[in-house]
This record gives structure tokens, sequence and C-alpha cells, in this order.
């Protein structure tokens, strides 16, 4: 497999190399859950990592499922929900393969997508596809992270991996999901680069 491994993240983990983790939800997910544009229903949590934003959608009601392959972040999310709380089912899971019991009506997409190597997204976002029921939303935030020799020889750098928003539409075509017009939010990410939010559904 091309790309980092369960072992790689692990290793993050212990180490506590974890730049990207703000200690919170993201504020995105904050601005859609607090304007009410994301209502509660039941909805995916891929890559959860430290599982801020799994409690945060616990908390507000929603039934939800936390998806990691990386046992650490596996515990911190259960540990995380149990301190808060809240009440969240936590699988650990290779996201490409994943397969769950019945369709989601919604999957808030933040930080699995850009941690795959490029090979598999499209296996990935097939998934995406498959995980979710007609009609059911995508909440994406898109990395934009641009390294000069990736436009200059062709080089792939990551994680995190540049989510170029025409290689997205490429993945994630029209006649599978539909689109809203842009500009898109920028949200500041922790690793001084941003992220795209927008929202796709289903089709």
């Amino acid at each position: 497999m091309a790309g980092p491994t369960a072992d790689f993240w692990q290793e993050k983990f212990n180490k506590n190399e974890i730049a990207w983790d703000r200690g919170a939800a993201s504020p995105q997910l904050l601005a859609w859950l607090d304007s009410g544009a994301l209502q509660p229903c039941r909805i995916l949590v891929p890559g959860c990592g430290s599982g801020w934003e799994v409690a945060e959608l616990a908390r507000r009601g929603f039934e939800v499922v936390g998806l990691d392959y990386t046992e650490a972040a596996v515990a911190r999310t259960q540990a995380l929900c149990a301190e808060q709380g809240v009440k969240a089912e936590v699988v650990q899971a290779d996201a490409l393969t994943y397969a769950p019991s019945a369709p989601f009506d919604a999957i808030y997409e933040q930080t699995c997508l850009c941690a795959i190597h490029p090979d598999h997204w499209q296996t990935y976002t097939a998934q995406l596809h498959r995980w979710l029921q007609p009609g059911g939303q995508l909440w994406v935030l898109f990395m934009q992270m641009l390294h000069p020799a990736a436009s200059e020889e062709g080089r792939v750098y990551g994680p995190p991996y540049h989510c170029d928003i025409n290689a997205m539409r490429a993945l994630l075509p029209a006649f599978l999901w539909d689109w809203p017009k842009p500009p898109y939010d920028k949200v500041t990410h922790p690793t001084l680069q941003h992220e795209l939010a927008l929202t796709l559904t289903r089709r």
C-alpha cells in the first residue's frame, strides 16, 4: 500500500506529533452546527483522530460513528466521549474497506482524504459515495498545501496531501454529486495551511 500505514499514525500519536490537532472541534464544524446548516442525523466521521468532532456531534444529538484504523486514535476518541459523558460508536477499521451495517445521512470529512496517499483516492471517494444514502450530504474540508516541487516536478508530498479542487471535482464528479458554486469558505489550519469548506450532496 502506498503512503502512510497504521503503524505510521500510531507512532505519531505515541510521540504526540499531532500538529493537526486543534485540541477542540474544527471551527468550521461549529459554524455549520451553530448556523443550523447541519442538523442531527446519522453521521460518519472517517479518520476521527482524537475524536473532538465525534464528541461534539454526539453532544448535539447526532447518532455518530467515528472511524479510524489506528488503535491510539480509537482509544483517544473513546476516552474523550467517556470524559464528556456522550455516546458514540467508535470503529477501528480501514476506511478503504469499511462496510457499515446501514448507510449514513451525512459524512463529516476533514482529515481522512488528505491523510490517504493519492493512489488510493479513487477507492476512498467511491467509499464516500457508497456510505451515504441518496440525498445524503458530504460536509468536507479540502486541504490546500501545494509544494512548489509538486507543480514543477510532479512530486507527491504528504501527509497531509494537497487536495486540488480540480482533482476533487474529477474524484467526486457532478454526475454523482451536486456541487455548490464557489467561492468556498477558507478555513485556517494549525499546520499554517488552509482548507476549503463545502457541502456536496450525493445523487
